[in-house]
């Protein structure tokens, strides 16, 4: 130790850190749990949340930690690398010292950009468990949307078949009038597959269902995962799951999961869920894997259960936001803390010096095709340019009452001039700013962004909302738009005005959430806009509802809950040996 990242890959790395990796039995020893509170499973094990937080409840909190980004290039910027290496580096300054990161989707672990679980020596094991499924919780997740599709299109086709009320109600249904225009959900399957986004169900006789167009999304875009990563506990969970607004009748009303009996059964599946699994760095530090909701749609954190029992458990506990402060940061600031109650002592912004080059001018990041030469070598005009990006997240992170940290995650081609000019523009702007090296070094590479951070979560901080719960919905996305994204205003389009005036005037969506929805490539809607864009408005396009995460998502742009899969996808390198069972080629 440490490995030879430029010549060995990733699941050679994991494969021989796994050799040495704590057992179940030896983890529960090592972080002081109870024989029930652990529960084994193969390789990794599962913490029994309610056991664990009911004994733990009196403990002192730790101190709380959020990673988040600049805005990334589409290849992303090492926020998972850099939180492992935070652990590794915190651990060789002897502390008790843990973390809580989202659970990587099949989807993009198949597709270009591989899985989530660091790289390096900033990388999480067993590598292959967590890449390929863990202990099932998105299995489970889709098995429970899946059945509440099911609930509600076997109930369309029983309705329309039952002609006579009398047989109808000899069935034990009440008539719901399901209209088949208004089905808010789809299916969903854990992979990127563009040919799903939009089919047609229940082709063939009376029998074979009710013939309507339907679609499939991303499993981890589902309403029941972005319930399981706010959820406070079962009771919580089974609530929310069965408020799930599955459709609209033909008078407008809302068609939900209890209507169609089906939210407890739903709850029935995802029972396990909310029990986190513990998995570790290759240095061995214990890193909890819980939940894994869409960044751009959804609240894009891991679960708010993993975040308190690591608090109880961890003197310092580092949680991670997904994609840029934009995004990530801002639903962890103004949601996740708001529904948990739990206030962060600092925020870890991550750059590197490729995506600064890209917001200063450089060429377009393209996945799966080698990077420019700009990329490779020195410019720190570009560089400096691309800064203005870095200041402005700096000072969205900054508007919580935090100071942040600046994380320069270092790559082999960067120079000391690009450094410096990071540093500079970092430290001008007032935040810290410390140089990691993680992903060559583990831990020790990670010491000076390690003694950065113990330093400032010592510093009081004046953490506050960027607005309070009962102002409007349009006045929460005004700020929004104005004050995290540099925004001039907003625009509603006919269908989001008339949307935006029905909630308003319904009570009943006051203590919603705000869960904006947007690219997470650029700080405006538009992808294509790099740096911090100027002299813009931020187009509001639709309201989505979700009333069992009591989440209102205003849309903007274009997104969609279903990726594609690329023409040079990871699966094509991704084999198992017959003999051994290994699977090699993940990253």
């Amino acid at each position: 130790m440490p490995y030879d990242p430029t010549k060995m890959p990733d699941w050679k790395i994991a494969e021989e850190a796994e050799k040495n990796m704590p057992t179940p039995e030896e983890w529960r020893d090592k972080l002081g749990l109870e024989k029930d509170e652990i529960i084994p499973m193969g390789k990794v094990c599962k913490l029994n949340f309610l056991k664990i937080i009911e004994r733990l409840k009196d403990r002192p909190d730790g101190k709380y930690i959020d990673v988040t980004a600049i805005t990334p290039t589409p290849l992303g910027e090492g926020k998972t690398t850099t939180t492992l290496g935070l652990v590794e580096g915190l651990a060789k300054r002897g502390k008790n010292v843990g973390a809580a990161i989202r659970q990587p989707s099949g989807g993009p672990s198949m597709n270009i950009k591989g899985t989530a679980a660091g790289g390096g020596n900033a990388l999480l094991i067993p590598m292959t468990e967590f890449s390929l499924g863990l202990t099932g919780d998105i299995n489970d997740i889709a098995n429970a949307h899946n059945l509440a599709m099911v609930a509600l299109t076997a109930r369309m086709q029983h309705e329309r078949n039952y002609d006579d009320e009398k047989l109808l109600r000899l069935s034990g249904m009440p008539r719901l009038n399901i209209d088949p225009k208004r089905v808010q959900m789809g299916w969903v399957i854990d992979f990127c597959a563009q040919a799903l986004r939009h089919i047609v169900i229940g082709l063939g006789g009376r029998m074979d269902g009710y013939t309507m167009e339907s679609r499939f999304d991303i499993a981890v875009s589902s309403e029941c995962m972005a319930i399981l990563a706010i959820a406070k506990d079962l009771a919580d969970l089974k609530e929310r799951l069965n408020n799930i607004t599955i459709a609209f009748n033909r008078d407008g009303k809302p068609i939900t999961t209890r209507d169609l009996e089906v939210g407890n059964a739903m709850a029935a599946w995802m029972r396990n869920t909310i029990n986190p699994t513990l998995c570790c760095t290759i240095e061995y530090q214990p890193v909890m894997v819980h939940a894994g909701p869409f960044a751009n749609i959804a609240i894009g954190q891991s679960s708010i259960i993993a975040d308190r029992i690591g608090l109880k458990m961890f003197d310092y506990h580092i949680t991670e936001s997904g994609f840029g402060a934009d995004i990530g940061f801002e639903k962890f600031w103004n949601v996740k803390c708001r529904l948990s109650g739990l206030k962060p002592h600092v925020a870890v912004l991550v750059a590197t010096i490729r995506a600064l080059k890209m917001h200063g001018g450089g060429p377009k990041v393209v996945p799966g095709v080698p990077l420019p030469e700009e990329y490779t070598k020195e410019n720190v005009e570009l560089v400096e340019k691309g800064c203005e990006n870095l200041i402005h997240h700096i000072n969205i992170i900054r508007k919580a009452g935090i100071n942040p940290v600046v994380c320069i995650n270092a790559f082999p081609t960067d120079t000391e001039n690009e450094i410096k000019a990071v540093r500079k523009a970092a430290e001008s702007a007032g935040a810290r700013c410390a140089l990691s090296q993680h992903w060559r070094y583990g831990g020790e590479g990670a010491l000076e962004l390690a003694d950065a951070v113990i330093e400032a979560c010592e510093e009081k901080n004046e953490f506050k909302f960027l607005y309070p719960q009962d102002m409007s919905l349009r006045e929460k996305v005004e700020i929004i738009a104005k004050e995290v994204y540099g925004a001039d205003g907003v625009s509603w389009t006919p269908e989001a005005e008339q949307k935006l005036k029905m909630i308003e005037s319904d009570p009943k969506y006051r203590d919603y959430s705000i869960m904006m929805v947007k690219t997470h490539l650029s700080l405006s809607h538009d992808p294509t806009l790099k740096g911090v864009p100027k002299g813009w408005i931020l187009p509001v396009r639709d309201i989505l509802i979700y009333s069992g995460a009591k989440f209102l998502c205003p849309m903007t742009g274009t997104i969609s809950l279903m990726p594609g899969t690329g023409s040079n996808p990871a699966f094509r390198r991704v084999d198992v040996d017959p003999e051994t069972g290994k699977v090699t080629g993940l990253f």
